[in-house]
C-alpha cells in the first residue's frame, strides 16, 4: 500500500514542502530505505521511528518499505521528518483511508518513548503551509504558538504519536492552538537617554544615524560614555512594521530562540570581539544564521572594534552593502537576510587617550596609525557616521541641566523617517539610497559643491565616502524638514568622517 503524508524542509530561514511516501512491498527482506537525499539525521530516523512505533503500541513494519522524500533533488536535513514517516508507516499497515492524511502537514521529531520533541523554525513551516493551501498543521504542543502567529491556518499541538495518529484517523479531536501576536518584550529595564550626563554631540550623532539608518562609529577613550550610549539606542528606534516583524521573528524561530510571540520591538544585539567567523555571520554544518542576520531589522552593536577578527569584520563588508549574507558550505548554499544599521565602538588608541586633554598618550603614531589599520579602509567606507565621544569634564557630570530624553529624540525620528518613507515609496531609508536616488534627492547650491570638492582633496576621501556624506547630509535635512541640502547640512555630515583624517 502507498501513503502520502506532507510535511516541510528548512532552506535558509524559509521552507520547502516536502511529500513523504511510503510503501510497503510482500517482497525482499525486512528493511527500511529511505531515499531522496537525506542526511545522516533523517537515514537514522527510521531507528527512533520504529522504536517509537512500537512504544506506542502500533506494529513494526515486517516487510520491506521504501520511503522517498520528495522532490528528490533537495537536500532533506534535521529530525523534522520524523513524526511524518512515523504517520505514514502506520497508515500504510492500515486498511482503509485516514481522515486527516491528505490535508493535513506534520513535522516533529520523535522520543523513543513516543513523546514530540521541539523543533526549530515552526513560524516558516507554518506559512509554507499556508502558501499550499494545506488546512491544518500538526507539530509538537510547545511549537504551536508559534506556528498559530500565522492565520488562516489550523494548528494543532501533539504531546506524542499515538496522540497525533489518533487525531489524523479521526478518533480524537486536538484543541485548535490560537495566538495573541504578543508584544515578545526584551529582559531588563527601559534605558533613557535622559540619564547620560554630557556628549550632546554624540547624541546628535545617534539621532542622526537611527534616523536614516546610518552606521555608526563611536571613538573615545575608555569611560566616555560609548557603551552606555550604544545601549540606550533601542529606546529611540521606530516599531517595526508588521512584514519586518514577521520577518526578523522566522529568524529567531529557525535558529530556536523565539518564544512564541511575533517579534515587535527591533533585535539590538551586543557582540563580544571574541566571536567566531561562523557566529558573527552564520553557517556551520547546519547553515544556520549569525549574529548579523539576528540582528536583522535592528541594530547589530559591536564593541572594541579593533579587537574583532580581522576575517569576521571583512566577511561584514557584503552584508553592509547588499542587506543580506550568502554562506555555502559542503552541505549547500543559504542566503539570509541582513538588513541593519551596524554601531560600533572603539577606543582612539592601544592606550585609549589620544586626544585626552587631562591624560597624556603613551603611544606614538605609527602605533596609532597601526591600530586604527585593524579596521580595513573599505569597512569604514561602509560606516557613515564617524563621532569621537571625548572624555568628560567635572562640570558635565555635575550639570543638572535637562536633556532631552528618549520620548523626545524619538518624535523627531520618527517625523524623518517618514518624510523618507513618503520619498521612498516605503521602500527604504537614506541609507540605502544608490546612485540615481542621490542624484534627484541630494542637490546641492555652489556653495555646497565647493564645499564638498574641498573636503574631497583634503581627507582624500573615496567615491563611497563622498556617497556616505551626501545620505547623511540628506537625513540631517530631514531632520530639519528641509527639501533642499544646504551648506550646514553638508558642512555637519562632514565633520562625521573622523577616521578619515591623518594621526598627527
Amino acid at each position: 500500500m502507498l501513503t502520502r503524508v506532507v510535511s516541510a524542509a528548512l532552506q535558509g530561514i524559509d521552507a520547502v514542502r516536502v511529500e513523504i511516501e511510503t510503501s510497503i512491498s510482500g517482497h525482499g527482506l525486512p528493511a527500511i530505505v529511505i531515499v531522496g537525499l537525506p542526511d545522516a539525521a533523517v537515514r537514522e530516523s527510521k531507528d527512533r521511528v520504529t522504536t517509537a512505533i512500537a512504544a506506542s503500541g502500533f506494529r513494526r513494519p515486517r516487510s520491506r518499505t521504501i520511503i522517498n522524500l520528495a522532490p528528490a533533488d533537495l537536500r532533506k536535513e534535521g529530525p523534522y521528518f520524523d513524526l511524518p514517516i512515523a504517520l505514514s508507516l502506520i497508515a500504510a499497515d492500515f486498511k482503509q483511508p485516514i481522515k486527516r492524511l491528505p490535508t493535513c502537514m506534520a513535522v516533529g521529531e520523535l522520543a523513543l518513548d513516543g513523546e514530540l520533541r521541539p523543533i526549530k523554525g515552526a513560524l516558516s513551516i507554518a506559512f509554507e503551509a499556508r502558501k499550499h493551501g494545506i488546512r491544518s498543521l500538526l507539530l509538537p504542543t510547545v511549537n504551536a504558538p508559534e506556528a498559530a502567529l500565522v492565520p488562516e491556518l489550523e494548528v494543532h499541538g501533539g504531546h506524542n504519536l499515538r496522540e497525533c495518529f489518533d487525531f489524523i484517523s479521526g478518533a480524537i479531536e486536538l484543541p485548535r492552538v490560537s495566538s495573541e501576536k504578543d508584544v515578545f518584550s526584551q529582559a531588563g529595564e527601559e534605558l533613557d537617554f535622559r540619564d547620560v550626563k554630557g556628549q550632546a554631540g554624540v547624541k546628535r550623532a545617534i539621532e542622526i544615524a537611527v534616523a536614516g539608518n546610518h552606521n555608526l562609529l563611536l571613538i573615545g577613550p575608555p569611560g566616555s560614555g560609548k557603551s552606555m550610549l550604544a545601549k540606550r539606542i533601542p529606546s529611540i528606534l521606530p516599531p517595526p512594521s508588521l512584514e519586518e516583524a514577521i520577518e526578523t521573528t522566522k529568524i529567531h524561530s529557525v535558529c530556536g530562540i523565539l518564544k512564541g510571540f511575533l517579534l515587535r520591538q527591533r533585535p539590538f544585539r551586543r557582540v563580544h570581539s571574541t566571536i567566531s567567523d561562523i557566529g558573527l555571520v552564520g553557517g556551520s554544518s547546519e547553515l544556520l544564521p549569525g549574529e548579523i542576520s539576528l540582528a536583522h531589522n535592528g541594530v547589530l552593536f559591536l564593541d572594541e572594534l579593533p579587537e574583532f577578527r580581522r576575517s569576521a569584520l571583512e566577511a561584514l563588508r557584503q552584508p553592509l552593502e547588499e542587506d543580506s549574507i550568502t554562506i555555502t558550505r559542503a552541505s549547500g548554499t543559504a542566503t539570509f537576510p541582513a538588513r541593519i544599521m551596524l554601531v560600533a565602538a572603539m577606543n582612539p588608541c592601544p592606550c585609549g587617550h589620544y586626544g585626552d586633554s587631562r591624560r597624556p598618550c603613551r603611544c606614538l603614531a605609527p602605533q596609532v596609525e597601526r591600530y586604527r589599520r585593524k579596521i580595513s579602509g573599505p569597512l569604514l567606507d561602509r560606516i557613515d557616521i564617524h563621532v569621537e565621544a571625548p572624555a568628560l569634564q567635572y562640570n558635565e557630570l555635575t550639570e543638572s541641566a535637562a536633556s532631552d530624553t528618549s520620548a523626545t529624540i524619538l518624535e523627531r525620528v520618527l517625523r524623518a523617517r517618514q518624510i523618507q518613507l513618503r520619498r521612498f515609496a516605503g521602500s527604504g531609508y537614506n541609507a540605502r539610497m544608490n546612485e540615481s536616488l542621490l542624484e534627484r534627492h541630494c542637490q546641492c547650491d555652489s556653495e555646497g559643491k565647493k564645499l564638498l570638492k574641498q573636503a574631497i582633496d583634503r581627507l582624500r576621501l573615496s567615491a563611497r565616502a563622498y556617497h556616505r556624506i551626501l545620505k547623511v547630509a540628506r537625513t540631517i535635512a530631514d531632520l530639519d524638514h528641509c527639501e533642499f541640502l544646504q551648506l550646514q547640512h553638508l558642512s555637519e555630515a562632514i565633520q562625521y568622517r573622523t577616521l578619515d583624517r591623518a594621526v598627527s
